[in-house]
């Protein structure tokens, strides 16, 4: 067993964890990570996305009740059907994008230089969103995520496609480009969660099959361990962050990216750091 490579399976499983469900794109700093750590070939392209599953894990916990019910009065309730319905009508732009340009995007965007450009840009975004609904809360019209209309859920499941950019962020696109379609903060929060569920999952399971010819039994100690580490650090993340929203803005996570960005272009053009492409 090699004891290298389950610390570095861990450690992308704690950065997995920690930053799926923020504004700061899990990917990207997959990709940073990864880079920094050696773990960047194929088979690890594949680890990064199997190991979100993890993270899954970890919103059906904290979100079990919500989902157990919704399950129980899907056959009769039409709000259980219509919430069902809506995460079902997210969820489908990003698997047709994902089979047209999935290949092309990781061929060619799935570089250091990339994500810190969008970490950039994306925190921009983040600043221009939070500082429009503080200038104008009324603009807020959906409060929870029963309220969302199926064109609601549409509207957001393109905007996730953007997160197929490296460094954009999932959970940042879902959350901020819900937020600008006039869902509150705690709606956006919650509908990018219960997204994340067939959307993660999906890819996860989609990629391992994609890829079975790489993976042996003998990864099975690897994808473990950080299956496990992604879930804990999730766990502790989501419940963290729902906690944080209920009274402040995610300002702080803009300037985040935005520093953040800007390290690595600095120390990739410097020569300070090769990052791996």
């Amino acid at each position: 067993m090699d004891i290298a490579l389950l610390i570095k399976a861990a450690i992308m499983g704690i950065v997995e964890g920690l930053t799926e469900f923020l504004p700061i794109s899990s990917t990207g700093h997959l990709i940073l990570a990864g880079s920094l750590l050696g773990f960047d070939d194929d088979k690890a392209k594949v680890f990064d996305i199997a190991i979100q599953t993890g993270a899954i894990f970890a919103v059906i916990l904290v979100y079990w009740q919500k989902i157990r019910d919704t399950l129980v009065a899907l056959p009769t309730e039409k709000q259980a059907q219509q919430f069902a319905l809506n995460v079902l009508i997210a969820f489908v732009p990003a698997v047709l994008l994902g089979l047209l340009f999935g290949k092309a995007i990781k061929a060619h965007l799935f570089t250091p230089v990339v994500v810190a450009s969008t970490f950039i840009i994306g925190g921009f975004i983040i600043l221009w969103a939070e500082k429009r609904q503080q200038r104008n809360p009324a603009t807020a019209r959906i409060h929870a995520v029963e309220e969302m209309t199926a064109m609601d859920a549409l509207k957001v499941g393109l905007v996730q496609c953007l997160a197929m950019i490296p460094g954009t962020s999932r959970s940042g696109s879902t959350i901020i480009g819900g937020m600008l379609m006039g869902l509150s903060r705690k709606a956006a929060t919650d509908f990018s969660f219960y997204l994340a569920i067939p959307t993660l999952i999906g890819a996860g399971a989609y990629s391992l099959y994609k890829e079975r010819a790489l993976l042996s039994m003998a990864d099975l100690p690897m994808f473990g361990v950080g299956l496990l580490f992604s879930f804990i650090s999730a766990w502790l993340c989501i419940r963290w962050l729902l906690r944080y929203i209920a009274s402040h803005s995610f300002v702080p996570f803009a300037w985040y990216r935005i520093a953040f960005g800007i390290v690595v272009l600095a120390t990739a053009w410097s020569g300070l750091v090769v990052w791996a492409d």
